[in-house]
């Protein structure tokens, strides 16, 4: 394979991002991709206007203009009214998850899915907690079944936005060299080579739903009969949570104040709280363990109870007793009625990772305490204080009224929520908000038929579905169903940085004639005969990046070396464009493949094994789907 020292230049890039990104699982994700696109940039492989062109681009304008949108929705209560119409009459758990599979495969076409299960997981737990049923049974279904959905419409996913925009970067360059071949071209050759580029037009909005769709289906189906039954049934998160959400430790200072002050551990009542247990007292370093009925409370004493949230939340309401995670927490917590219990499940990226609770300082940086840790479905037997923080590590945070508010879209947090109180919401404004996502959903489907092109040129530019979404997202703030500060704080930039920095990546591997090189490699190996075997190596190697790395990247870089093995075994690239957008858009083996399964990892109390065995004869039977109805819907 002859490659130029530009092309292996960016190979080495893209390699070292992707080993960086297996080896050191705490690496910032946006950070490693935007000094990517400075190396590659630095060493001539783009030029500088390339590698910044990624922030002017449709699919990065459209994610955060929708990312707006579904907070807006959220603000105004639109989608608790749904998700409490959704599950608030299903009465077991069979019904509750038929539920979810019609509406959530449904919702997350039009939705990018990150915020419906932002949205969803709350509704859900409630209704688990009030049916006493495990969250395990649902959370996977939850997050799966909007990975399903995703893929019926071209908006459903940023995955296959960001793949839509690239191909007007693609075909672009593909017309611009073509024309300038065209005196050495015979007209036969000409004509041929314009059909190739023709191919790279970008999608319609349900161009990829015809593959997507019966993917979503099968999926759903095989979710139904057989992941349920390999789905996790922890009863003892009934048990031992009652009717709160998991189990954690917690660790409790006894103040001088403090009514409990020389009492036994039985007359203060300790040993009678439903779900919490007492494992221990730390007297100044003396450990006494295990606490009988007859051990007397002292001032400074540290409590540790293992205990569900609501008798935390008893625990809390006994003056004196404080988390003792943070000395300092009391002074700025004076106002007694502005302290709130939120929860708060840490992303992959979080800057807080690797660090201590004490050492997170949550104090400085949040103006919260971290009164109990949960991790994975099991207790963390580690002091608070001393507890390493890991990805997807469920916080249960003493906050003030606004920290939700705050916070709930912070890249360090994949997902935040209260457990006292409730964000209050602009339910005057819902009917207007309802109005303005029905105007944002039928703008793009009338986009797509011949006469609304006819009627004005912007229903045919690849540019309208992001037109559409900022006219909407302004429009939701001209109409006060969200705030310009929330507005503002429900762009996730983390995720469009990452992106911006993929899109640089993903240009230098095809300026570099690094995509091309590998792609000739594969056709010489495999065989230009084989175009079926082809499409299934470009649809595996997506799938198998996905599962290790984020998607949207997977999709940027693998992208132009799918249109390279097409040009090079003389294939329609339509077909190996789609199987890019499919199996980047699907991953159900891994938590970290899609950020929704880290979403509900906390949760539902999952363990990494959980999603390989659930998610294994989902990802099979729709990979298999997929690759067979592709070359049927888009020959070679």
């Amino acid at each position: 394979m002859m490659l130029t020292t530009q092309a292996w230049i960016a190979l080495a890039v893209t390699a070292a991002v992707f080993l960086i990104l297996q080896l050191r699982k705490r690496t910032s994700v946006d950070l490693l991709f935007l000094i990517a696109m400075v190396v590659v940039t630095v060493s001539g492989i783009i030029t500088p206007e390339q590698a910044i062109a990624g922030f002017s681009k449709p699919a990065v304008i459209t994610i955060g203009a929708l990312l707006v949108v579904a907070s807006a929705l959220r603000e105004t209560g639109v989608l608790d009214w749904l998700g409490q119409k959704l599950l608030g009459s299903a009465k077991d758990e069979k019904s509750a998850f038929v539920r979810l599979a019609v509406t959530l495969v449904t919702t997350s076409a039009f939705l990018l899915n990150t915020a419906l299960v932002v949205m969803m997981v709350p509704v859900v737990l409630d209704w688990c907690r009030k049916r006493h049923i495990s969250p395990s049974r649902l959370m996977i279904p939850v997050s799966y079944l909007t990975i399903l959905g995703g893929v019926c419409s071209m908006i459903g996913t940023s995955t296959t936005l960001i793949v839509n925009t690239e191909l007007k970067t693609h075909a672009q360059i593909a017309r611009d060299e073509l024309l300038a071949k065209e005196p050495s071209l015979t007209p036969e050759q000409f004509q041929q080579q314009q059909a190739f580029v023709d191919q790279l037009r970008p999608m319609s909005l349900f161009e990829i739903g015809r593959a997507g769709l019966p993917c979503a289906l099968v999926g759903t189906l095989v979710l139904a009969f057989v992941g349920r039954r390999i789905l996790p049934d922890r009863i003892e998160m009934i048990e031992k949570l009652g009717d709160a959400r998991r189990e954690y430790l917690v660790e409790m200072l006894v103040q001088p104040e403090c009514r409990l002050i020389g009492q036994t551990v039985e007359h203060a009542g300790l040993r009678q709280l439903p779900g919490l247990y007492l494992i221990e007292i730390d007297r100044d370093g003396d450990i006494i363990t295990p606490v009988t009925p007859d051990d007397v409370i002292r001032a400074g004493d540290r409590l540790v109870f293992t205990g569900v949230v609501t008798t935390i939340v008893d625990l809390e309401k006994i003056p004196g007793l404080v988390p003792a995670a943070d000395l300092t927490y009391e002074f700025p917590f004076k106002q007694t009625h502005r302290r709130h219990l939120s929860e708060a499940v840490l992303s992959r990226t979080s800057p807080l990772i690797g660090r201590t609770v004490r050492e997170a300082n949550f104090r400085r940086r949040y103006n919260a305490a971290v009164v109990a840790v949960h991790r994975g479905g099991q207790r963390v037997t580690s002091k608070i204080g001393d507890i390493a923080l890991e990805p997807g590590d469920t916080l249960l945070l003493q906050t003030r009224d606004d920290f939700v508010t705050r916070y709930r879209n912070d890249p360090t947090f994949y997902l935040v929520s209260g457990v006292e109180g409730y964000s209050p919401r602009r339910h005057d404004r819902a009917l207007v908000a309802g109005s303005l996502l029905i105007l944002l959903i039928g703008w793009l489907i009338v986009a797509n038929f011949d006469f609304a092109k006819n009627i004005s040129p912007m229903f045919a530019s690849p540019a309208l579905p992001a037109v559409a979404s900022v006219a909407v997202a302004v429009a939701m703030i001209m109409t006060r169903c969200i705030s310009t500060a929330d507005a503002r704080s429900a762009l996730n930039l983390q995720v469009l940085i990452t992106i911006v920095g993929a899109l640089a990546l993903g240009q230098a591997l095809q300026s570099s004639g690094a995509a091309d090189g590998i792609a000739k490699f594969i056709v010489h190996r495999v065989g230009h005969e084989h175009p079926f075997l082809l499409l299934l190596v470009v649809y595996g190697l997506a799938m198998v990046f996905t599962e290790l790395i984020t998607n949207n990247a997977v999709a940027v870089i693998v992208l132009p070396l799918a249109i390279s093995v097409a040009q090079n075994a003389g294939l329609n690239p339509r077909p190996f464009v789609m199987a890019v957008a499919m199996s980047a858009s699907l991953a159900f083996l891994t938590p970290v493949g899609y950020q929704t399964n880290l979403m509900v990892m906390g949760p539902g109390g999952y363990r990494p094994s959980d999603f390989l065995k659930v998610g294994l004869p989902i990802s099979l039977s729709v990979t298999i789907t997929a690759v067979v109805l592709i070359p049927m819907i888009w020959p070679f």
